[in-house]
């Protein structure tokens, strides 16, 4: 913890200063403990000593930044030969306490206590008795370790509640960026949804103008204008998924969702491009299925009328929707196998059911496909509150 405390230092030039500050400090005291010396008539070697000891004490005072235990100790050492070093050395003990453990000052203080008794022995202070004069350098030791330990606490605290701040913010930072690629991720998965199954329809009446050349006239009209209103409604739902994934604010909440009732419309949609569409429906209280449910029943039909239409071309289609509030929603849709070396109407990416299956776990429910009996069956449970 020490380290981190040094880290925390002022540098450059407000290290100087500091430093600066530091001498003025020792120096100013010093002079006033020598002055004090000098007026109780102290002379010869002794005053010599005194004088030495206060200029070797300010030269070391500046040091306390830089090596604070070190120069506080040299500093203790000329306590115990000469008062003038005693302001200096107390600032010794200040600063240990300020960047160092509690137990490093306190061994500190006690070495300048120590260095004090010394003193006090060789010099006896003439104004007050031995056991006052040192239990005022033990109070005012104690108090110096007590208030740097105080104010390196203090520091410490405020280094927390820094570093703290810090990580909420890269947290809260990071959120934000999951929220915004899982945002974009479910857009991606609408985008393949109603896109595959727009250009699946478009696909579908080419392939009917392609292999019936000889349609009647209004027919081949027919389809050439759903053609051109398909690609219109796929261009516009294609600038509207873009529009989406470049304005990040946008609630998703203001544009409409499909839910179980659309799928008539979608089934509807299925026929007039000539497919062969059976519709089911066995639900009792369509309305009270929560919309997020409803929306995920719609995505698996439209992806397994998608791929009837990419993989069984021409083949019927049933699909068959069952549930009640307080048991589940079962989706059913099987289509005949397209005979063998028949390719796809449009190719596929291959991963639309796995998206689709993912949809379905997130929304707590299950997901089976398979080609079985000569029929392809994707199946669908989702969990349908009461």
């Amino acid at each position: 913890m020490s380290e981190t405390f040094d880290q925390a230092r002022p540098d450059g030039r407000r290290m100087l200063w500091c430093a600066a500050g530091v001498a003025a400090a020792a120096g100013a005291l010093g002079a006033l403990t020598l002055w004090g010396r000098f007026s109780a008539d102290v002379a010869g070697a002794v005053l010599a000593l005194d004088i030495a000891v206060a200029l070797v004490s300010w030269l070391l005072s500046p040091l306390l930044l830089w090596r604070p235990v070190g120069v506080a100790l040299a500093l203790t050492v000329l306590a115990a030969l000469s008062p003038t070093a005693t302001p200096a050395a107390s600032m010794g003990v200040l600063q240990v306490a300020q960047r160092r453990p509690f137990r490093v000052a306190a061994l500190v203080g006690a070495a300048g206590i120590a260095a004090h008794v010394v003193q006090g022995l060789w010099q006896p202070n003439r104004g007050i008795s031995f056991g006052w004069w040192l239990l005022l350098i033990a109070l005012g030791y104690g108090a110096m370790v007590g208030w740097g330990a105080l104010a390196r606490a203090r520091r410490e605290l405020l280094m927390s509640l820094r570093e703290r701040a810090r990580r909420a913010e890269a947290e809260q930072g990071r959120r934000v960026a999951e929220a915004r690629m899982a945002e974009r991720t479910r857009i991606a998965r609408e985008m393949h949804d109603v896109l595959a199954h727009r250009l699946s329809l478009l696909a579908t009446y080419a392939g009917a103008l392609e292999y019936r050349p000889d349609a009647p006239p209004e027919k081949l009209s027919h389809a050439a204008g759903v053609i051109r209103a398909g690609v219109h409604q796929a261009l516009d739902e294609l600038r509207e998924v873009i529009l989406l994934l470049r304005a990040e604010d946008t609630d998703e909440e203001d544009r409409p969702q499909p839910v179980l009732d659309d799928v008539p419309r979608l089934v509807e949609e299925c026929r007039d491009a000539g497919g062969q569409v059976e519709l089911r429906d066995e639900t009792v209280g369509a309305s009270a299925l929560p919309a997020a449910a409803g929306r995920t029943a719609y995505r698996v039909v439209q992806e397994g009328l998608t791929n009837a239409r990419k993989h069984a071309v021409g083949r019927p289609v049933r699909v068959v929707l069952e549930g009640r509030p307080g048991g589940r929603l079962v989706v059913d849709i099987r289509n005949p196998l397209a005979e063998d070396g028949a390719g796809p109407l449009a190719p596929g990416s291959g991963t639309g059911l796995v998206g689709l299956t993912e949809r379905v776990r997130l929304a707590g429910g299950r997901l089976d496909h398979q080609a079985a009996a000569g029929e392809f069956r994707l199946r669908a449970w989702l969990p349908w509150p009461a």
